[in-house]
């Protein structure tokens, strides 16, 4: 299915990019992303996926209700387990099912409001979370393991590629 392939690519990318960093590069700040650390943006990242997993099962997904589990973010052997659980449970999962999203955007209240919604739905949404923040990540590789070869497409969208794709068809076009 297209889904789980895009989600397992993704998470593949940032399977290879876990193994080329160096643990003490995982938890460095880097000032381009205001302190932040890759391990970070990797964990929230992950997490959003676990939140999935978890609400497939229950019927309810809340991404606010994350774990923050600095494991994720701190070990490199922890965050690799967890990706590859994670593309376990993305390929076992070729069925939609129908699920609510439980959100709350109210600044000084735990008051939440429940939409229907549905895996693939809620798939898609994690493939773009991710790509999101694998771009944001690309960034703070550059400054804090400049050493890291990613892949071309790393964070990029794959309707941006598709369109830089028409583009370099239509500039070398005689």
């Amino acid at each position: 299915m297209q889904l789980s392939s895009a989600a397992a690519a993704i998470l593949g990318q940032l399977t290879q990019l876990v193994e080329q960093l160096r643990d003490n590069d995982l938890l460095k700040p880097s000032r381009a992303l205001s302190n932040s650390t890759i391990g970070q943006h990797l964990r929230h990242t992950l997490e959003f996926f676990i939140c999935l997993e978890e609400g497939y099962t229950k019927g309810l997904v809340n991404y606010d209700r994350r774990n923050h589990d600095k494991l994720i973010e701190t070990d490199k052997f922890i965050a690799l387990g967890t990706i590859q659980r994670i593309i376990d449970f993305v390929n076992r999962q070729q069925q939609d099912q129908p699920l609510q999203l439980e959100v709350g955007y109210h600044p000084t209240s735990e008051e939440s409001v429940i939409i229907e919604t549905n895996y693939f739905r809620e798939l898609t949404y994690n493939i773009e979370h991710a790509v999101h923040h694998m771009a944001i990540m690309k960034i703070g590789i550059n400054e804090v393991a400049p050493y890291i070869s990613l892949p071309a497409d790393f964070g990029i969208a794959v309707s941006t590629l598709r369109y830089h794709q028409k583009q370099s068809m239509a500039t070398s076009r005689p």
